[in-house]
């Protein structure tokens, strides 16, 4: 057995908790990364008591510095967290209380931690949001510039991974910046949800002492107080809002490493990434293995499995608050420091990044990339386009035959398809010629690229998405 049961709740009970029990339902071993949280929001809590009247100046005082003084501890490792305590918030209520005295035990008047785990987790989520928020703004700024300065490399672009259409490597890069900025979006929306207060509902039904909610949201930077008691102690939609955001960006990020995986290899030689971001094999001396991107696309199912982990926690739970919950930070804090290893990894990758642009001009050449632009060209001569199609995959047809892509062939070998085809079909079957050809918002001709580029930056520096 355990030694006597914890001071915040043994009033009632005839026995201590079993060791094991003890050991089984603490949560002080995760929590404890809220400690700087649950300081600044029981400061705030006090400073709103000795506001109404509820605690006075000098108890107020008293329990302020005594916190600031737990904080400096906690910050240099010399704090002594205990297991019996159970979880964070009572370790540091227990300290504060030896250090101040019974000053100390009022610390806790009109709230319960119920509602103080709720306001600490938003607290936490709030500061790592915008820790997120910064990196995603870094990638962003790091697949502009790549774009700009590949605006005029050409690639081949590929619908089921076979070569379709010629497009420019910066038009690639820029429809990765568009995954990255609707998660951006995303984020920001969860954020609104985020601030949200809960302190002051108490356990569940709110609390007796003339507190003003309004003063503590204020002191702790919350938009507002949450507008239900039940709701605000057992809601976990915010979280679960957050990993459902960071499945949908690890999905994103495990899509262009999927390609970063491709262009590396052998077979496609399109781009390059330093050795820094790169290991070798233990018994292959020639193998560069593209490490960080495998494991970035490894670490997608990670964050997927802790989405359906919250939901899958919350779905049956009756209001208001129960101790399941419990389970709800684990999944939260790996999911953040999943996210956040894998935003700096890539933010710091991607500008590193070097093409090999003849390497991707020359795939480009292959897998007659300008057949569109052929057929375009036959309408544009009064050609219906059905029999444009037809036209021109007969002279791929052709062009497979002879070993000749759609650019190499002479004009009479062309013309035997159709008498329509004119001296100025070279101009629309050369790469660049075709790329240029798509100069509309959202295509991929060079100009385009370094506009679009040049909106996103822009976007970027005021903020928007």
């Amino acid at each position: 057995m355990s030694k006597p049961t914890n001071q915040s709740w043994g009033g009632r009970f005839s026995e201590p908790t079993d060791a094991f029990v003890a050991r089984f339902t603490a949560s002080v071993d995760f929590d404890q990364r809220l400690a700087q949280h649950d300081i600044r929001g029981s400061i705030a809590h006090a400073t709103m008591l000795a506001r109404v009247g509820v605690l006075s100046d000098a108890e107020r005082d008293a329990i302020v510095a005594g916190l600031g003084e737990i904080a400096e501890e906690i910050a240099r490792g010399e704090f002594a967290w205990s297991v019996p305590l159970e979880d964070v918030h009572m370790n540091i209520e227990a300290r504060l209380t030896d250090k101040i005295g019974i000053t100390g035990k009022k610390l806790h008047t009109g709230r319960s931690r119920n509602d103080q785990v709720a306001t600490d987790i938003r607290l936490y989520l709030r500061d790592e949001i915008d820790i997120v928020d910064a990196e995603l703004g870094r990638l962003r700024e790091g697949l502009i510039e790549l774009a700009n300065r590949e605006a005029d490399t050409i690639m081949p672009g590929f619908t089921h991974l076979q070569t379709a259409q010629p497009v420019t490597f910066g038009h690639h890069l820029l429809a990765w910046q568009e995954m990255v900025a609707r998660d951006q979006q995303r984020l920001a929306d969860c954020r609104r949800r985020v601030n949200v207060m809960p302190l002051g509902a108490a356990a569940l039904a709110g609390t007796t002492y003339p507190i003003d909610r309004h003063v503590t949201a204020e002191l702790l930077g919350f938009e507002r107080p949450a507008e239900n008691s039940l709701d605000a102690v057992s809601d976990r939609d915010f979280a679960i809002e957050f990993t459902a955001f960071a499945s949908l960006l690890l999905m994103h990020l495990s899509r262009m490493s999927e390609e970063l995986v491709l262009w590396t290899s052998a077979q496609f030689d399109f781009i390059d990434l330093p050795d820094r971001f790169c290991t070798g094999s233990s018994i292959m001396p020639q193998k560069k293995n593209p490490d960080v991107p495998e494991l970035v696309r490894g670490k997608s199912g990670r964050v997927y499995g802790h989405l359906m982990s919250l939901l899958t926690l919350m779905k049956s739970q009756p209001l208001a608050y129960n101790k399941d919950n419990q389970e709800d930070k684990e999944p939260l804090f790996d999911t953040l420091d999943t996210v956040k290893g894998c935003l700096r990894a890539f933010a710091d990758m991607i500008p590193a990044i070097q093409a090999k642009p003849d390497n991707m001009r020359e795939a480009a050449r292959r897998g007659f990339s300008t057949a569109t632009d052929l057929a375009d060209y036959l309408v544009r001569k009064g050609v219906a386009f059905r029999d444009a199609h037809e036209i021109v995959g007969q002279s791929v047809a052709y062009g497979i035959e002879q070993g000749k892509d759609l650019s190499d062939m002479r004009l009479d070998e062309l013309r035997q398809f159709s008498d329509t085809i004119g001296d100025d079909v070279f101009e629309v079957l050369t790469l660049e010629g075709s790329v240029a050809a798509r100069n509309h918002i959202g295509g991929t001709a060079p100009d385009q690229v370094r506009a679009a580029a040049q909106r996103a930056r822009d976007d970027l520096a005021r903020g928007q998405s």
